[in-house]
């Protein structure tokens, strides 16, 4: 029961147990929108609860609870080492385009199929298996562990991760010293940081008229692609990039493992800002021109620029749209976030991550948000150690046993190891 060898033996023999946890999961729906995740929270207090834990449910939001448990070592005061992971996921648009149902579950002796499989039920379920395990040997341990199993997070996080930190008292009891999770990144890499978000709502207000009177009017659907094509001009922007992390990413191993995740070009794309436009709604009718149009903008910021520095830009930008106001949704745009990559907590997953599957991981930061940024903007190392990101929200998302069974073993050694007497 003391002992690496122990633990590794217990995570194999118990495999099957697993893999059955992880497809309950998976199948107990929680898209968010709309974001009720109760289901999903439910399997999850099950297994806790057969494991002899009784977690605590904090409730925010009614049908979004967020999972906590806590537990200390016998050894005495130490490092405090949070499991953080989220339930809900992206929702299913053509549930009929899935060889297998999006929340069947269905194992093919490989993958688990279901959304939420990669994002990220299977990190999720990971970590709760890892606290089991290591809360079964609190008296090996210093310290201390805490589990935050949360709902929100495709929304942002305002009542999950970020309302368990910042309402829930001071200082939260669900802060720690480092925190560990398993959103998908690949078994390659270790995120270590992560681009911001800004998103804005912009709104174009013009004169309307018949389709055929453009001598009256250009309309707003045709201002609103002028000033498209003048936002893409936020791309070339350049970040003021710290040195060390200028020469980070310009070393060949992280733009290799870089495009091997996340693709060809992904390398250049974590280092500059970039703008999609998400929706556009406008006019009433093919033969007239509108009167007003809406388009939503989702910019990513690297690290080294800020939404102050984008807004002065776009602000220069609407001199030429009189026509054009805008909203930032500020609950959707947080800063770029990192901490150091090198950190003994990072070399404990790495060293883990290296033993369980022959792969040397790459410290990385990522292109999407996650839940980590909350812990790094208070300072504390946040690393990410996930499956794969490929099929992520597609249609016939499905996860790699062998990658989960991997995070299994590594999240659960990492805190062992980190935390464990010697």
């Amino acid at each position: 029961m003391g002992s690496r060898n122990d633990i590794i033996a217990e995570i194999k023999r118990n495999k099957d147990e697993y893999t059955s946890f992880l497809q309950g999961f998976v199948q107990a729906a929680s898209p968010n929108p709309p974001g009720q995740t109760i289901n999903a929270a439910n399997v999850v207090i099950d297994y806790l609860s057969k494991k002899g834990i009784t977690p605590q449910l904090i409730e925010p939001k009614t049908g979004a609870p967020n999972i906590v448990s806590e537990f200390t070592g016998e050894g005495g005061r130490g490092r405090r080492i949070i499991l953080n992971g989220h339930m809900d996921t992206y929702p299913v648009e053509t549930p009929e385009s899935w060889e297998h149902g999006p929340y069947s579950g269905y194992s093919d002796g490989v993958s688990i199929h279901g959304r939420g499989g990669v994002d990220m039920k299977a990190g999720t379920a990971a970590s709760i298996i890892a606290f089991t395990v290591l809360k079964h040997r609190a008296e090996h341990l210093t310290g201390s562990v805490a589990l935050t199993v949360v709902s929100d997070e495709e929304s942002g996080g305002k009542w999950g991760t970020r309302y368990l930190l910042e309402q829930c008292g001071t200082p939260s009891p669900w802060m720690g010293d480092c925190v560990l999770n398993g959103e998908p990144g690949g078994l390659e890499s270790i995120r270590f940081g992560e681009k911001g978000t800004l998103r804005i709502t912009f709104k174009i207000v013009t004169a309307g008229a018949n389709g055929a009177y453009t001598h009256f009017s250009r309309g707003a659907v045709i201002i609103a692609a002028r000033l498209i094509v003048k936002l893409l001009g936020i791309e070339k922007l350049q970040p003021d990039l710290p040195v060390e992390l200028r020469e980070h990413f310009a070393s060949e191993s992280a733009r290799r493992v870089a495009e091997e995740i996340m693709g060809t070009g992904a390398a250049d794309t974590l280092q500059r800002p970039t703008v999609n436009i998400g929706t556009i709604r406008g006019g009433a009718k093919v033969n007239t021109i509108p009167e007003q149009c809406m388009f939503e903008a989702d910019i990513r910021l690297p690290i080294g620029l800020t939404a102050q520095e984008v807004l002065g830009h776009i602000d220069a930008y609407l001199k030429e749209f009189p026509e054009v106001s805008y909203r930032v949704q500020e609950e959707a745009s947080n800063p770029a976030n990192y901490c150091t990559a090198k950190h003994p907590f990072a070399e404990s997953i790495a060293r883990n991550a290296e033993e369980a599957t022959d792969i040397k991981p790459v410290m990385l930061t990522g292109l999407g948000g996650t839940d980590c940024k909350f812990y790094r903007y208070r300072h504390v190392p946040t690393y990410v150690y996930g499956p794969s990101p490929k099929g992520m929200g597609a249609s016939g998302e499905k996860v790699l046993i062998e990658e989960f069974m991997a995070l299994v073993r590594t999240h659960t050694l990492t805190v062992w190891d980190y935390l464990a007497m010697a």
